[in-house]
């Protein structure tokens, strides 16, 4: 029988104290694992949806066929505790997968099958850990991947912030102005997704930013149900699209 409450790991980090955490939920009798960050708790495995909302609305506007479709290469920005990253990999026209995380320790608990996707997510030959600053790397002219500088993508979904408004180091901030965007931009392949997930209702403003950076944007409510609170919780998931080489003339 699992202990009600467990501290897994616990380390300080250049951003807090970070602590992996499981507990046994009274209510469904299952475990539930918890980050969090100083006093702050940045993600649950009892809160999903919106992480794998993430992945699939996201995909869901590239192309089913034609050039590239049955090879997209993807990258999330935040690994936590890896329902994106999952989320992704069960699309089955995603080829590669790179999972950018700024804290290490994150990447070690699925190495060492702390969490319970971390296992299948390091051994998928398709998905590939890097430990970076993912907004640094976004806005750097070597890009998103070490080992192949300036490589483009199909897909970016980003979870790291708890919204643009709501970052975790201000430094976070430029991303999500125009000209960090239009950085992003150059990441991804013409008709390229970015996608983001925010735990805040949708911002008219931040919608309006995207659509004068990218040809399509929208932000889409994810609704789910919070046993903890009672009723229904919802999350918001921006999809934005590139111009295609049609579009762009």
């Amino acid at each position: 029988m699992t202990m009600r409450f467990e501290e897994i790991d616990w380390r300080p980090t250049p951003m807090g104290d970070i602590s992996l955490r499981r507990r046994r939920d009274p209510v469904s009798g299952t475990d539930v694992h918890e980050v969090k960050l100083g006093d702050e708790f940045l993600m649950s495995s009892l809160f999903t949806a919106g992480e794998i909302a993430l992945a699939r609305l996201g995909l869901a506007r590239l192309p089913a066929t034609g050039p590239g479709a049955a090879g997209l290469d993807v990258v999330v920005g935040g690994l936590g505790l890896g329902y994106t990253a999952r989320a992704a990999l069960e699309d089955p026209r995603v080829r590669s997968l790179l999972v950018v995380e700024a804290l290490g320790e994150v990447i070690d608990w699925h190495r060492r099958g702390l969490v319970p996707l971390g296992a299948g997510l390091a051994s998928d030959a398709r998905c590939r850990f890097v430990h970076g600053d993912f907004f640094a790397m976004a806005a750097d002219s070597g890009g998103l991947d070490p080992q192949a500088p300036a490589r483009r993508f199909h897909a970016v979904l980003l979870d790291v912030d708890h919204s643009p408004r709501h970052v975790l180091h201000p430094r976070h901030a430029a991303l999500y102005e125009p000209a960090g965007l239009r950085a992003l931009t150059e990441r991804l392949h013409p008709g390229g997704v970015f996608a983001l997930w925010s735990n805040d209702p949708p911002d008219d403003a931040f919608t309006t930013v995207l659509a004068g950076v990218f040809a399509e944007a929208e932000a889409a409510v994810v609704d789910f149900p919070n046993p903890l609170q009672g009723g229904t919780s919802s999350n918001t998931v921006y999809v934005a699209r590139t111009h295609t080489r049609t579009e762009a003339g």
